[in-house]
């Protein structure tokens, strides 16, 4: 009889405890977050911030925060969920429609727009937060929601994604077999390749998705009008209210809006997490 080895998987001590430093690193400011929505306004300076202290006035700070100032935070929901949804939306659309072209068609001038993609990953969003302001003020268009939707649309790190997943997911023989039995290139796309493109899809939208819904340099500057307000620029909004003349105070409300804030992204990704791995490890391997 031959005897069977088995390779135990190795470990690494010093691995572990960076990996466990950088899980202490990321739950942290989460935990501080959730002990300090419990509190009340007083409560917070005179309790440790990561220990709970005085009355447990979570669902009172809950309840306040969507009636204060007569339920601005809905609105200001009700805006970043628009913004989400049609400009990270329409981002995937596009990134989608795009990327799957630039990757399973040949036309002329294919590597200049490659060369131009990848440049414009390279460039920070806010670095053009200004020279976009100046444009849609010409334009007439700050401080209405195409100022925050239209920029959403564009997304080159979604189209670079979708490019090289539909380079590697999708063999151009499955392709030529549609042609051959007579499918157009429209039908070919959505009754052969976009199931395919799914995990890349959801991938993009979760990116553009968390984008959208944490910016907040660029609704700062195009948008003046609190009524269009996205979360993030109207959470710091009532921060900003505890300085200067008349200081009104109300860190429990940013704080438990803040909290409110993250729930709909942490549901996301929990519910798309399979599809967003698949996605990033799509092509990593050939067979």
């Amino acid at each position: 009889m031959t005897a069977v080895s088995v390779t135990r998987p190795r470990r690494s001590r010093v691995l572990t405890t960076v990996m466990a430093l950088y899980l202490l690193y990321t739950l942290v400011p989460l935990l501080w977050l959730v002990i300090n929505a419990t509190k009340t306004q007083a409560a917070l300076f005179t309790s440790s911030g990561l220990a709970f202290g005085g009355p447990f006035a979570l669902f009172d700070n809950i309840g306040e925060t969507f009636t204060y100032d007569n339920g601005i935070f809905l609105r200001w929901l009700g805006n970043t969920l628009l913004y989400v949804g049609v400009g990270a939306g329409g981002a995937t659309i596009l990134a989608t429609a795009a990327g799957y072209g630039m990757a399973k068609y040949r036309f002329p001038g294919r590597k200049a727009v490659f060369a131009v993609v990848l440049g414009a990953v390279a460039v920070p969003g806010t670095a053009l937060a200004v020279p976009t302001f100046l444009m849609f003020s010409k334009l007439g268009l700050t401080n209405t929601p195409l100022a925050i939707i239209i920029p959403s649309l564009i997304s080159p790190f979604g189209l670079y994604l979708i490019w090289v997943y539909a380079a590697d997911a999708i063999p151009d023989e499955l392709m030529e077999a549609a042609r051959i039995d007579g499918a157009g290139e429209l039908r070919i796309f959505f009754t052969v390749t976009l199931r395919q493109l799914v995990p890349g899809i959801v991938t993009v939208a979760l990116f553009t998705m968390v984008s959208t819904w944490n910016n907040y340099f660029l609704p700062l500057i195009m948008l003046s009008e609190p009524k269009w307000y996205p979360l993030t620029v109207g959470l710091n909004q009532w921060s900003a209210q505890a300085s200067g003349a008349g200081a009104r105070p109300v860190f429990n409300l940013v704080l438990t809006g803040s909290l409110l804030t993250i729930i709909p992204l942490v549901v996301a990704f929990l519910l798309l997490q399979r599809f967003w791995q698949s996605g990033l490890s799509a092509g990593s391997v050939k067979q």
